[in-house]
């Protein structure tokens, strides 16, 4: 079998990884301890996203006249890439995260929502929340004032309605001299 034939299959599964991402991350993953790369899988994997670690000529092909051509630049070394097909922040997040407790993981760069971003993007990018995260966040700023109006609705029920509160709150008629 040629060594052209052996390499297709793999080019074959990047494409495919790749095909549908919303964001893929390039990390440098040399110095990690089996321990380390196991909780970084395990990590990456329970937020939905992809890693996996192939040759960088694999890559360059498959990367090849697609959206993600950009990052050719950061295969330089070893390389693992990590690819969300849903959540576009979910790998940047994930791997920044643990860099911090791994200092030999080292973020190259990445490609979110096609706009290429060096390390120090991708950085940027893991600081913003999840879409989970900021639906929440929405949902709780409108339901806020709602809730004080009920609140205050429920104040003047209790007090015997919106006369009862004006009169409560009108000063008292001065006593004629």
């Amino acid at each position: 079998m040629a060594k052209v034939e052996l390499k297709q299959p793999i080019v074959a599964e990047i494409s495919e990884n790749i095909k549908d991402a919303q964001s893929i991350v390039v990390v440098d993953y040399r110095g990690l301890t089996v321990e380390q790369d196991t909780q970084l899988r395990k990590n990456l994997r329970e937020a939905g996203v992809v890693y996996k670690v192939y040759k960088n000529t694999y890559m360059t092909r498959a990367f090849k006249d697609t959206a993600f051509e950009g990052l050719t630049q950061y295969f330089q070394g070893p390389s693992a890439v990590a690819i969300a097909k849903d959540d576009a922040t979910a790998p940047a997040r994930v791997i920044a995260d643990f860099a911090k407790t791994a200092e030999k993981l080292e973020i190259k760069g990445g490609i979110v929502e096609g706009v290429v971003y060096d390390a120090k993007g991708i950085g940027e990018i893991a600081t913003i929340p999840s879409r989970e995260v900021l639906i929440s966040k929405l949902l709780g700023s409108l339901q806020s004032p709602i809730t004080n109006f009920a609140r205050v609705m429920n104040q003047l029920a209790e007090k015997g309605g919106a006369s009862a509160c004006a009169a409560e709150a009108a000063p008292e008629a001065a006593p004629a001299e």
